[in-house]
């Protein structure tokens, strides 16, 4: 699951079946530090958010199973609205350099 802030919204006049009655909502991905990450993307809303709101975000196949009909043509789904991110310890940085080694 990723962060990211919801910046605006998408009006669809004609979408796919699967899709009635879904909100679809501009979010612009965030690290973990809160910088951005990336440009804005569409994601289908699932969780009931609103611009403003910092949520989760799940992409590909794992998009698709929280919706309804899980074979809905999406990339892209709001899970959750976060209400507070507390870091204790960071962890590792960068996974990238110790798991993906040669």
């Amino acid at each position: 699951m990723k962060l990211a802030r919801v910046t605006g919204t998408v009006v669809c006049s004609i979408k796919d079946p699967s899709l009635r009655g879904m909100k679809l909502l501009v979010i612009q991905p965030l690290t973990d530090e809160m910088q951005l990450d990336g440009d804005p993307l569409v994601a289908v809303d699932t969780a009931k958010a609103g611009p403003g709101d910092l949520v989760w975000w799940i992409l590909s196949r794992e998009a698709c199973l929280a919706m309804p009909d899980p074979f809905s043509p999406i990339d892209a789904a709001i899970t959750g609205i976060v209400d507070a991110v507390t870091v204790e310890d960071p962890g590792i940085k960068n996974k990238d350099e110790i798991f993906c080694k040669g």
